[in-house]
């Protein structure tokens, strides 16, 4: 190939980028906690049993308006991430969601070496923690944070129209 037909393709991939590069992970993130939110509105509250691990300020609100926060950000904030609508401030909202999560259930209840820690990156009931799904979450919606949601989305049709 030539150097020209290699910068061709380049720019289209490009091109390409701008309107679906951010389509996958909008769709993965949102199938995911959009999920665990139809999990929790259908399921019993089991929050009491972990309150005493959220992290502050979390730790002080009654167990039902936490278990109610948690599921209606789980089934809002997904949907917007998937319309590309308020991108950033769901990704923010998943963000401390997650943060709470992974403080609360996924975090390894004890630890004192690094090696010890990083047996917790893992899926795995297996003890040591579990936190290397809601990492994985994080990172994909620390992403959306920083970018927003491309073109081929609510916010940059409103963003063209102001």
């Amino acid at each position: 190939m030539n150097h020209s037909l290699l910068k061709m393709a380049s720019t289209q991939l490009n091109t390409l980028g701008l309107w679906l590069a951010d389509i996958p992970l909008r769709l993965f993130l949102a199938w995911e906690f959009f999920d665990a939110g139809i999990e929790k509105w259908n399921g019993e509250n089991w929050f009491a049993q972990i309150q005493s691990n959220f992290p502050m300020p979390f730790n002080l609100l009654p167990v039902n308006l936490n278990w109610q926060l948690s599921m209606w950000a789980e089934l809002i904030a997904p949907v917007l991430i998937l319309l590309g609508f308020g991108t950033r401030l769901a990704s923010l909202v998943l963000i401390v969601l997650t943060i709470v999560a992974t403080a609360a259930v996924h975090w390894p209840a004890e630890w004192s070496t690094l090696s010890e820690l990083a047996m917790g990156y893992s899926i795995s009931n297996k003890g040591y923690g579990n936190y290397k799904l809601p990492l994985i979450y994080m990172v994909g919606l620390f992403f959306l944070l920083l970018k927003g949601s491309g073109q081929l989305s609510m916010d940059a049709l409103l963003r063209k129209r102001s």
